[in-house]
Formats: structure tokens, sequence, C-alpha cells
């Protein structure tokens, strides 16, 4: 039931982020729908969703490294303590995640910043790629742009670590991905019309309060692991 909760939760956050989804790959998403042929929306959404799968990969396999490393975290500490620290530090980042998606603190810039060293050495390899014309160049393209800096990304992958598998991590993000999924392909197949609405100031706001509503049950949860470990 825990687990089941934790998929949810990482989808429900992945769904929220729209807000900031919209901003940083609104410009790829676009895009890759203006490049294809206006009449024929069974092409964009095959060449869309071979894309935002490739993301979701990409998510999965980064997600199942960081559970990876969890796993190995709390073998080698105190099981309860280890587990409850890494769900206290997914919590902060999940509390600088909902203040940065509603506009009040953008601390997360700087970690994105770090991202930006590796993306910087990737980042050449989907430009190659573009423009997109097949579904094909779409899913290698979206396997590349799986790693852009995002601090949203960052923080359901620090999230991540207290799953405490390989196996566990990559279904949470996948459960994440799968959550940007809906508006990414709605903002996709109506090139970019959809974009005022979710970067709305009170669309933000309201998305970023549930966020840190829910990083605060996070902090209680870890709270209690902690004690238990002590």
């Amino acid at each position: 039931m825990q687990e089941q909760f934790s998929y949810f939760s990482a989808f429900l956050v992945g769904f929220l982020g729209v807000v900031h989804c919209a901003g940083m790959c609104g410009g790829i998403i676009g895009a890759l729908s203006l490049s294809q042929p206006s009449d024929n929306q069974l092409q964009k959404l095959s060449t869309l969703l071979s894309y935002n799968l490739a993301r979701i990969l990409s998510y999965a396999i980064a997600g199942g490294l960081m559970g990876s490393f969890g796993w190995f975290a709390t073998n080698w500490l105190e099981i309860h303590f280890a587990q409850g620290i890494l769900q206290l530090f997914a919590a902060l980042f999940m509390l600088a995640l909902g203040l940065y998606l509603g506009g009040w603190w953008f601390g997360l810039n700087n970690v994105e910043r770090l991202g930006s060293v590796v993306w910087k050495q990737i980042e050449p390899l989907g430009r190659q790629l573009m423009p997109v014309r097949n579904s094909g160049q779409a899913f290698v393209l979206g396997l590349i742009w799986g790693w852009l800096p995002c601090g949203l990304v960052y923080s359901v992958l620090i999230w991540t670590m207290s799953a405490g598998s390989f196996y566990e991590g990559a279904l949470m993000m996948a459960s994440f991905g799968l959550g940007t999924l809906p508006n990414l392909l709605l903002m996709g197949l109506f090139a970019g019309s959809l974009l005022k609405y979710f970067q709305n100031k009170i669309v933000k706001k309201i998305s970023g309060a549930t966020i840190i509503l829910f990083s605060v049950y996070l902090m209680v949860m870890a709270v209690k692991v902690i004690r238990q470990g002590v």
C-alpha cells in the first residue's frame, strides 16, 4: 500500500509540475509538433509519443540508479535510520520544489546549474537529430532529452533514493514521467496553445502549494522512521 501511494504521489508531482515543464520542455515539444505535417495528426501523435516514452525511459534508468544508491546506503547504515534520513532529505527537496513552482524561491536553479555541466556534453547529440522527421529520431531525441537539467526531475530523483532498490526507484521515476505525459502531449498536439494556461500565476501557486503540503507529509513520515531507528 505504501509503495502504491509513492507511485501515485510521484505521478501527481509530475502532473502538477507541468507549470515548470511548460517552460523547460515547451520549446522542444513545440519544435517536434511544428516539424510534422500539419494535416497529419496521427503522425504528430506518434512522434510525440515516441519522444515522451523515451524521455520517461531515461527517467526510469536514472531512478533505478538512485534507488540502487539508496539500497547501498541502507545496507551500510542501520536500515530504518538511513531510510528516514533519505526520506527527510527528499522532503526538503520537495519543499524547495513547491517553493520553486509557486514562484516564491528559486534555489533549485543552483542544482540545475550543476547538472548543466554534464548536459553541455550530450546536448549537441540532440541537436544533430533536429528537425525530427520520424518516430525513430524522436525516440533517440527523447532518450537524450531525458537528461536535461531540471529541478523538478532532480527533486523526484532525490526521493527515489528512499525507494531502496533499482526496481522501485525505476518505477517511481516512471510514474513521475507518466504524470508529465498527458499535459506535454496536449501541449504538443495543440502547438503550444495551452502554454499560457500552464504558466498562469494562479495555476503555478496552486501547484506549488500542493507540493509543499505533500513535502510536509513526507517530513512527518521521515521523522517517524528516524525515531523508530534511534
